[in-house]
């Protein structure tokens, strides 16, 4: 039986973006849909709003200090909302930056996944400020993590039901061999945000599912955590010792019979869907995000 811990009450319309600062011992996470970011400090039980405004789909904390924010108008290095530099705004290759989710890699480059009403992409920021597109065509790009060991690279397409899993090579920081990590059921919903811990285990937030879940590295169900909340967003790894798991839900649709076409068979649309940040203590220790490594332009 889990303890589950609702620590921000924030009604965000779609939370998201969780990312622990090791530095600062606190949490960084997102409501895309109303422009707003916050920090959560769990010494104090203080969430902060730190920015209001663009509509932001994950930040990365930046070594050199600052962050680094994907929206939907593009990638920016941000100080705060009165001090930021756009890094690249738009498109490249005519292909539209609208951020849904991100991860850093350990090359220091930013990962930003996309979702809008076309074909959506998976680009790669350098710190040097070129960008490469690594997968295109994909549905509803999401979650994104790497394994302990630096070789295995997982991607989500949730509105496929699928995360991929790809190898990684470190030395060339390249992307190669893209193939099914696991096929998520329909009636569980849709595979969402998510983190790897230090056994090489995947947590994939399952939305609609109220759930999440730990795969195995060969895509195996080994455990899944029931929140109070069927919009479950996203999970990271937290907490001074790494073994807090942090998760984020989404209000969006509460209260109304308008439906995406997504929804699992029999989804009950009066269910509470959600918008608190939460937190679970576990017994498995995550493992720290990767640093970008932005030059720090202002």
């Amino acid at each position: 039986m889990y303890n589950i811990e609702m620590l921000a009450d924030e009604n965000a319309l779609v939370g998201e973006g969780p990312v622990w600062d090791v530095n600062s011992e606190t949490l960084y996470w997102t409501d895309i849909q109303n422009g707003r970011f916050f920090n959560y400090n769990p010494t104090t039980g203080v969430n902060k709003t730190i920015h209001q405004g663009l509509n932001t789909g994950g930040v990365a904390i930046n070594r050199s200090g600052g962050l680094i924010i994907g929206t939907w108008e593009g990638v920016q290095f941000w100080n705060s909302d009165d001090d930021f530099t756009w890094i690249k705004k738009d498109t490249f290759e005519d292909k539209k930056i609208k951020t849904n989710d991100v991860t850093s890699a350990p090359d220091g480059s930013f990962l930003v996944g996309t979702a809008h009403l076309d074909s959506c992409t998976l680009f790669k920021f350098n710190p040097d400020l070129s960008i490469q597109i690594i997968d295109d065509g994909l549905e509803l790009c999401n979650g994104m993590g790497f394994s302990p060991d630096n070789k295995i690279f997982y991607s989500t397409d949730s509105a496929k039901h699928e995360i991929y899993k790809w190898d990684y090579d470190m030395g060339k920081s390249e992307f190669s061999n893209k193939r099914l990590f696991k096929k998520i059921p329909d009636d569980w919903g849709l595979p969402d945000g998510m983190t790897v811990d230090s056994e090489g285990y995947v947590w994939s937030a399952i939305w609609y599912g109220g759930m999440v879940i730990r795969l195995d590295p060969e895509g195996v169900e080994e455990r899944r955590i029931l929140f109070p909340a069927k919009q479950t967003s996203s999970a990271m790894f937290g907490g001074k010792d790494l073994n807090e798991l942090y998760v984020t839900t989404a209000n969006s649709g509460s209260g109304g019979s308008e439906i995406t076409g997504l929804e699992p068979k029999g989804y009950d649309l009066n269910a509470y869907r959600g918008g608190e940040l939460y937190r679970v203590k576990l017994d498995i220790q995550g493992k720290a995000e990767f640093l970008t490594e932005f030059n720090n332009y202002n």
